[in-house]
């Protein structure tokens, strides 16, 4: 069973920067594709950026094209999402989600096996 756990976010004004963090205990994720996803409030979750396991494949949002940069670490188990200029309508909670698929693939949609709890960004002044 792979547990994901978030971490990283917080209150940030706009403008301002955060890095999110998405680690698994007890599992390697080297070979998982993973997505970041959001979901504000009254609103359907939104695909934001994906990594494929080989680091290979990128995909973002276009609405964060430019501001978000998402990457991994395998000795840290760990992949992030850094997000840069970040705007009020970037509050959120963000999710992380893996699922084990080709070296080379990964998808913004929601086509992921394995989510985490989320963590909430809150962009206000």
């Amino acid at each position: 069973q792979v547990q994901l756990v978030e971490s990283g976010g917080g209150l940030v004004q706009p403008g301002g920067s955060l890095r999110l963090s998405c680690t698994a205990s007890r599992f390697t994720l080297d070979y998982y594709a993973i997505g970041w996803f959001r979901q504000a409030p009254g609103k359907e979750r939104e695909g934001v950026s994906c990594i494929s396991s080989s680091r290979d494949t990128t995909y973002y949002a276009d609405s964060v094209k430019g501001r978000f940069t998402i990457s991994r670490d395998y000795a840290k188990n760990t992949v992030y999402l850094q997000m840069y200029s970040l705007k009020p309508e970037d509050t959120a909670v963000y999710y992380c989600a893996a699922e084990y698929g080709g070296s080379n693939w990964c998808t913004i949609k929601s086509e992921y096996h394995y989510w985490g709890q989320g963590t909430q960004v809150t962009v206000s002044s």
